[in-house]
């Protein structure tokens, strides 16, 4: 280990002195510094950014290989602090960080907006049927459990009857309530046609937060039970907390309350008023595209925003119960999710 930690700051050093643009390289760490709303934003920027979906399999190798030389320090002259920071990216989009196997495009983090726009785009349809409905609500949690699953702790491997349940509730969470809702909004006699489908339209927000709660709650509840680990301001692990637990829980519910918010409350109040406009009342072919566009703005916009609530890393006092846990602020991993 010794001999690991000498060469890898033998190769900070000379990447150091060819580059004073980007911040010191660190392998394994964030670029951004994780203590302010603006540094995650960056650092999920950078996990979000679609034009690592097209990287090539030679560049993804040479990306590894210019990681490999710099832990073992073996860099070759002239290379920056910039060409580390894009290698670690282009690793970290494509590769699982446990099993270092490719992940499959559509459900890796980078992909998510480019993917998961046309699915919010038909969340959004207006005079959707029962059928309609029904569809673009299991496709939208389908996606979301495979970007989930893809991007999963493979550390601690959990069991697929845990993932199948997540997966159910919110299906059947998201698909009940939607349906429920319009046909409470079918029946509202006191709706003119034009109210009733402005107010269809900010359905798929409630549907979609609460099957979001309800997956969070029926795949983590075990660690309210059991609590999660925890670790001093070194990175040790010092104990296990159902605090700890608890507030990890609450901060990953609100996060996934919060994304889907601009992402299907925004595109309804533009597109009321995009309606209105000569151009798309003149062509109405336009209305599609220009949905999309919007949507693709909001969805842009919002995941990151959303993500970059809460650090990854939570500190948690936890009081008395667990003295030694309790030695120094604790801090609890809390895992992205999507919507």
């Amino acid at each position: 280990m010794a001999d690991t930690a000498t060469t890898a700051s033998a190769a900070a050093a000379s990447a150091a002195n060819t580059s004073t643009d980007a911040p010191p390289f660190q392998l394994g760490k964030p670029r951004f510094q994780q203590t302010s709303f603006y540094g995650r934003f960056r650092h999920f920027l950078d996990i979000i950014d679609p034009r690592t979906l097209f990287v090539t399999e030679r560049r993804l190798r040479e990306a590894v290989q210019l990681l490999e030389d710099y832990k073992h320090g073996t860099l070759r002259p002239g290379v920056t602090n910039e060409q580390l920071w894009s290698a670690q990216k282009i690793k970290q989009a494509i590769l699982h960080p446990d099993t270092n196997e490719k992940i499959f495009m559509p459900f890796r983090m980078s992909g998510y907006i480019p993917f998961g726009t046309p699915i919010v785009v038909g969340l959004l349809l207006p005079n959707q049927t029962l059928a309609s409905t029904v569809f673009w609500q299991w496709l939208n949690q389908s996606h979301n459990a495979c970007v989930n699953y893809a991007n999963r702790n493979a550390t601690k491997p959990s069991p697929a009857s845990k993932f199948i349940q997540g997966y159910l509730g919110a299906v059947i969470s998201a698909v009940s309530i939607a349906v429920g809702l319009n046909v409470l909004v079918q029946k509202a006699n006191k709706f003119t046609p034009a109210t009733r489908l402005l107010v269809q339209r900010f359905v798929p927000f409630p549907a979609v937060a609460s099957a979001n709660i309800c997956n969070v709650v029926l795949m983590r509840y075990g660690e309210l039970e059991e609590g999660i680990d925890v670790l001093d301001g070194d990175g040790n692990l010092v104990g296990s907390s159902k605090i700890a637990a608890r507030h990890a829980l609450l901060e990953t519910a609100l996060t996934r309350v919060v994304l889907p918010m601009p992402i299907l409350v925004l595109p309804p109040i533009v597109m009321s008023m995009l309606e209105k406009t000569a151009l798309l009342q003149a062509r109405p072919r336009l209305l599609l595209p220009v949905q999309s566009l919007v949507c693709l703005a909001a969805f842009g916009l919002a995941l990151p925003l959303a993500i970059s609530l809460f650090p990854q890393m939570s500190e948690a006092l936890l009081g008395k119960r667990r003295p030694r846990a309790a030695q120094a602020p604790a801090q609890s991993h809390r895992s992205q999710m999507p919507i």
